[in-house]
């Protein structure tokens, strides 16, 4: 296991996603988080998972019935591997994803850009913080609506024993096409962690 994930032998609940061995900032996205999303949020068309991992999200989004396009700069077995998001070389009706951690503010440039009709994001919460932010993404292209998750979302590197809970903030970031200009504030109700505990 990373060395990041230790303390005096001890595990530690991460706080920050660090990168691993096998790609920059790869964290599975549990199922739950993705679950989430669908049932707040409506996706009418195709759906393109731009980072999909292992196709943890992936699955999810297919049960929306929408047709599902899922891709990565790295192989990690899912998808179509090699695709840079951050030079997009398709359009979608709907893009879905969780980024890396180092590549937020580009996903939400890209991501505005290539999709037709909606563009969503797991993030930190604190990205609403940050003066650059707010003279560039928040006040040219604010997301529609902000889903505060009530739970606490603990993302584990790929093999890592799941215990624990997490000690950051998270929300979906959604940009709408069809209500842009101003941000609605939503928070997720709790029990999803629970209801899909299974696919967590």
């Amino acid at each position: 296991m990373d060395a990041t994930y230790q303390i005096n032998g001890s595990y530690k609940p991460t706080n920050k996603r660090f990168a691993d061995l096998s790609g920059p900032d790869y964290f599975p996205t549990p199922k739950w988080a993705t679950y989430a999303l669908i049932e707040s949020e409506k996706f009418v068309g195709d759906i393109w998972e731009c980072a999909c991992g292992d196709g943890a999200m992936s699955s999810v989004l297919e049960k929306t019935g929408e047709k599902v396009f899922s891709s990565d700069l790295y192989d990690r077995g899912y998808g179509e591997a090699g695709v840079d998001f951050l030079s997009p070389n398709r359009i979608s009706q709907n893009i879905v994803t969780n980024p890396p951690y180092n590549s937020a503010e580009g996903f939400v440039r890209s991501g505005v850009k290539a999709a037709s009709s909606k563009f969503a994001l797991l993030l930190r919460l604190a990205f609403l913080e940050g003066v650059n932010r707010q003279r560039t993404i928040f006040t040219e292209v604010p997301p529609s609506r902000v889903w505060v998750f009530s739970e606490r979302i603990t993302f584990y590197p790929a093999g890592a024993v799941k215990k624990g809970s997490g000690t950051t903030a998270y929300a979906w970031f959604v940009w709408d096409k069809d209500a842009l200009g101003s941000c609605e504030l939503n928070w997720i109700q709790p029990g999803f962690k629970a209801r899909y505990s299974s696919g967590t």
